[in-house]
């Protein structure tokens, strides 16, 4: 099994950018909890900690698209490098504002600038690899690979930030987020050789969006109803936790969801198979939503904790799976636009399934969160069920490849410099 991966991350660049790319990836999983245990503790305020991380959000949802797009036209570096500036100089903005108790409108502007500038960086690490792998197999492999990458994002990440924010201090984890982003965001960018390379086409093409497509509209379409399942999940599995009076016990569980994810992750990245894209799919999403709706079941800690383990096993594959037809579905020169839209359709998902969620458990406690979670993951099978048609064409597309001649830059943020172009794989 290690083979596989070995092979794609001997490829020169390969594990430098992978492993930059999972230090920048990190303050996704840090910010969310940090914000709300810094707010929390120094306003008093769980409204004003939730308020003020739904504005990051839906800054990061508005924006991050057309953050995409100039990548994909003007390249990684050139655009991201002063937007990490500025989404670290916000998030070190928003510490500072926090500790010396100033006033909460400084909150909500300082948080919006750091997700608006924020960028989806998993997607540009996703983008590398599609220039650096050399065949189909090994695509399938990468992708794997960071879908398992994020798992452990979700799995490490909150703890830390839970341990730092609890027992060192309320800013402790804003703080690790800030050096994770700056350090990892600076790392991946200057890695130049491995940058995808800018096609003409990029520049004087279409500028139509990526979204016009079915296939994109309903994998977006999905991805909402998925971020509305994990959301409601994630309230439910405390509010169960607190039923039980084991409150502490909810980052565990939560672990051990990701945990199954990530294990399925590697399995699958692994091995190659000819079963049609389309249908591991949908059959994926399928058994997404029968091992939710096992949740209804749970009456115990360690059963909830069987059953989401074994639940998690269908989210990496599923999620590796909208990334293989993104990457079919949009132009080469897109593919971080593609990737993004589907960022921000499961970050709305979230927002809108923890807000529903958090209403349901307040008035029918972690039974009628986890009914809300089931509600979601049926949605996400009938628009599978609905898409279909455009699933499997798309299924059976092969890329195009990226035109010869490409628009370069320098190693600074202006000017052009030659360099050899790359071919995409088919």
């Amino acid at each position: 099994m290690l083979n596989s991966y070995r092979e794609i991350l001997s490829i020169p660049g390969a594990l430098k950018f992978s492993l930059a790319g999972l230090i920048a990836r990190f303050p996704m999983s840090i910010v969310g909890i940090s914000q709300i245990l810094m707010i929390s503790t120094l306003y008093g305020s769980y409204t004003l900690a939730g308020q003020v991380g739904a504005t990051n959000i839906i800054a990061f949802a508005i924006c991050a698209p057309f953050v995409a797009r100039l990548v994909d036209r003007f390249g990684q570096a050139r655009v991201m490098i002063p937007l990490v500036t500025v989404s670290a100089t916000s998030l070190l903005g928003l510490i500072v504002a926090a500790a010396m108790h100033a006033p909460v409108v400084y909150l909500y502007v300082l948080t919006a600038i750091s997700g608006a500038t924020s960028g989806s960086l998993g997607s540009m690490v996703r983008s590398r690899w599609t220039v650096a792998v050399k065949n189909p197999a090994q695509l399938h492999t990468a992708f794997s690979m960071e879908a398992t990458l994020d798992e452990v994002v979700f799995m490490i990440g909150p703890i830390l930030a839970t341990i730092l924010s609890a027992n060192v201090n309320p800013v402790a984890g804003m703080v690790l987020a800030f050096i994770l982003a700056i350090s990892g965001g600076f790392w991946l960018l200057s890695q130049r050789a491995t940058e995808p390379p800018i096609s003409t086409s990029s520049i004087h093409g279409p500028k139509g969006s990526v979204m016009a497509q079915p296939v994109m509209i309903a994998l977006a379409l999905v991805y909402v109803g998925a971020g509305a399942m994990f959301g409601s999940i994630d309230i439910s599995v405390v509010a169960f936790t607190e039923s039980m009076g084991q409150k502490a016990t909810a980052g565990v569980l939560l672990g051990v969801f990701a945990f199954g994810s990530m294990l399925a992750g590697l399995l699958y990245g692994a091995r190659a198979t000819s079963i049609p894209l389309w249908k591991l799919f949908v059959g994926g999403v399928f058994l997404l939503a029968v091992g939710v709706s096992l949740t209804y079941f749970a009456r115990t800690i360690i059963g909830l904790g069987v059953i989401l383990f074994f639940t998690g096993f269908s989210i990496s594959p599923t999620m590796i799976n909208v990334t293989a037809m993104v990457q079919k579905a949009v132009p080469p020169r897109r593919l971080t636009e593609g990737l993004t839209w589907m960022s921000t359709a499961m970050n709305v998902g979230s927002s809108l399934g923890s807000a529903l969620a958090g209403r349901v458990v307040d008035h029918s406690g972690h039974v009628g969160g986890f009914h809300t979670a089931i509600g979601f993951a049926w949605v996400m099978v009938t628009i599978s069920l609905i898409a279909i048609p455009a699933l499997r064409a798309t299924s059976h597309k092969k890329r195009a490849r990226i035109p010869v001649q490409v628009h370069s830059r320098r190693m600074g943020l202006g000017g052009l410099w030659k360099r050899r172009p790359r071919k995409s794989i088919d």
